[in-house]
């Protein structure tokens, strides 16, 4: 329910005391308190910490638009290990002349073995595909600080003393990449203030930077491709591997069939034998079968064998939908958005990937 009398003193969001996840939530205690504050505003003023929230589509545009009409530098987050999942689309063209920064975050889930500077190559060919020319590319791990310090010196570098607007989509880690930012910027004890951005009924985060001028946090936008969307909360920590991933080696056979718990599935239809190298949460099981047994799998283990989805939403989850594929170039990466990806070394295979109604399945030139 909104609370009408009551608005958050730190930022002026009404106050709602039903759902953790939308803006101006504060707990039913809050309220008996002479100054209301929201629990964003109320983690930032005690422990410095941001918390994400998603809003709508069309609340995100608003904002995009707002940046354009100013002028800042734009950081773009987006996640290494889900980057096309992660990805904002036609940022570049609301922000107008403004230069933008892309981060990929999370760069200590991928393997070891991956070269720096070739991921932030392939990240600036990526980025360069999906039609956004970045001013730089750096890579940090906002979990464990790696690479902060040297985006912060980038970010006063490129923001030639204006506003710094940072950017992202839900899950990406933004929160905890200003809240390392923070720590990195301001020293942990610095007042922050909240502020209300002219022309949008959303509130940015302002951290006040010198000169008079600010990085502010804009809330986190929900991409509905992302597989993200479609688990209980329980087990997103299923799809958010904490840990490098470690590759997995499939030697398939024409008409075999690998099942990523019960989310996804890929068909490997013809080419001779093959290895595959999957890319998953090492939380997340693979099953193998044979392709004439693979429906029938499905229709009787989903749920339990075949999980997440959980036993009770199998119901309720979206039919897996197939993507058909006769990979053309070697070293090709079949990418489930927000699930990881499966490496095809060689060209001339022919595979069928399934992903839930709605997730993206696409292909790109091998990351690792």
């Amino acid at each position: 329910m909104l609370e009408d009398q009551f608005s958050c003193v730190g930022c002026g969001v009404a106050i709602q005391t039903e759902n953790e996840e939308m803006l101006g939530y504060a707990p039913q205690s809050a309220l008996e308190k002479e100054e209301v504050i929201c629990q964003r505003c109320f983690r930032l003023k005690n422990y410095n910490e941001i918390q994400d929230v998603s809003l709508t589509d069309d609340d995100f545009l608003k904002i995009l638009h707002g940046i354009g009409e100013t002028k800042g530098l734009i950081v773009k987050i987006v996640d290494i290990f889900d980057f096309n999942g992660s990805w904002l689309q036609g940022i570049h063209r609301f922000v107008k002349g403004n230069p933008i920064l892309l981060v990929g975050n999370k760069s200590d889930i991928l393997p070891k073995s991956v070269k720096k500077q070739k991921l932030i190559n392939w990240m600036k060919r990526e980025a360069k595909e999906l039609g956004l020319k970045p001013i730089d590319v750096c890579l940090v791990s906002s979990a464990k600080g790696h690479g902060i310090r040297e985006v912060a010196e980038l970010i006063d570098q490129y923001r030639e003393g204006q506003d710094v607007y940072v950017v992202g989509c839900t899950n990406v880690g933004k929160s905890t990449f200003i809240n390392r930012m923070i720590k990195e910027v301001t020293g942990v004890n610095d007042v922050i203030t909240t502020s209300h951005y002219p022309g949008t009924t959303l509130d940015l985060i302002e951290i006040p930077l010198d000169n008079g001028a600010a990085l502010y946090d804009t809330p986190g936008i929900i991409n509905h491709h992302q597989m993200a969307h479609f688990v209980d909360k329980r087990d997103l920590k299923l799809l958010s591997p904490k840990k490098e991933i470690k590759p997995m080696i499939f030697q398939l056979n024409e008409k075999q069939t690998l099942y990523f718990g019960g989310l996804a599935r890929l068909d490997y239809v013809s080419g001779g034998k093959e290895a595959l190298v999957c890319y998953i949460p090492t939380e997340l099981k693979i099953h193998r079968t044979k392709l004439e047994n693979a429906d029938d799998l499905y229709e009787k283990h989903a749920g339990e064998l075949l999980s997440p989805p959980r036993q009770e939403d199998v119901d309720t989850f979206p039919k897996l939908i197939p993507h058909e594929y006769t990979i053309k170039e070697a070293k090709t990466d079949i990418v489930f958005s927000g699930l990881g990806w499966v490496t095809v070394n060689n060209p001339g295979k022919k595979i069928v990937a399934y992903a839930p109604k709605g997730v993206n399945v696409t292909l790109r030139k091998s990351l690792i």
